[in-house]
């Protein structure tokens, strides 16, 4: 795979997000980083500079705050140029039990892992030229593949968003445009502090890696680590009256 020339990040201070992008800094690429925090975005921009970006340069906003996507979206084209690639990495865990307790928490996790990064994917992909190329990677995760009595605010949203880019996906076959969807698991990261670590769970820089494979591979989506996928055919086709008994 060539090294696109510019690589914009919607969640840069994520750890999976940090482990590709370092990837993709030693083969040459350049990056826009655009998060909340501008302490750890610079800090990041240091790092891909560090690990062979020619340029990293950092943009803070509250991408979940729906107001004025399309707006923002046109100022970091314009700040940026088109990019060549887009990763799309930020999303919240929320609670559970306060999102069913909590309407306003629900909504929120609602908004920020999959209304607000569909308006953005949309506001990213209104009037690009047509020819130019475009690979577009979003973190998804494997909690949208069934709905499931722990996590079904969460796997909603992500199921909402895996079926969103499965249509994008098949709109813009055969075109510049790749749609990449991750399927992460679990993942050894701030986002899962609060969970007890086991065997199952992944480093970043081990989904950053399957990240990059996909890429390379012209893949549509990937689970990472790859053994997810087979766990989730199985959770998938399980019958209802055998799942329905399951408390995961």
């Amino acid at each position: 795979m060539s090294a696109p020339c510019r690589i914009l990040v919607l969640g840069a201070s994520s750890a999976m997000a940090q482990a590709y992008a370092r990837r993709r800094a030693a083969t040459g690429a350049s990056f826009l980083l655009v998060g909340l925090n501008a302490t750890r975005l610079a800090a990041v921009a240091d790092d891909l500079r560090a690990s062979g970006a020619p340029a990293a340069e950092i943009a803070t906003m509250d991408l979940a705050d729906l107001a004025g996507i399309e707006t923002r979206a046109a100022d970091l084209r314009g700040r940026f140029g088109e990019p060549d690639e887009v990763l799309i990495a930020y999303g919240e865990l929320p609670d559970q039990a306060e999102s069913e307790r909590d309407l306003d928490a629900a909504r929120h996790a609602f908004e920020v892992n999959f209304v607000s990064v569909a308006l953005w994917i949309l506001a990213l992909l209104k009037d690009r030229p047509p020819q130019a190329p475009l690979a577009l990677i979003t973190i998804g995760s494997v909690a949208g593949d069934r709905g499931r009595a722990s996590n079904f605010v969460y796997g909603a949203a992500k199921g909402g968003l895996d079926r969103f880019l499965e249509g994008l996906a098949q709109k813009h076959a055969g075109t510049p445009v790749r749609i990449v969807t991750v399927k992460p698991g679990f993942v050894d990261s701030p986002m899962t502090d609060a969970i007890a670590k086991g065997a199952l769970f992944a480093s970043p820089d081990a989904v950053g890696a399957d990240i990059v494979r996909a890429v390379e591979k012209g893949r549509r989506v990937v689970y990472a680590p790859w053994f997810w996928w087979v766990i989730m055919a199985i959770i998938r086709n399980l019958p209802w009256f055998v799942f329905r008994r399951l408390r995961i």
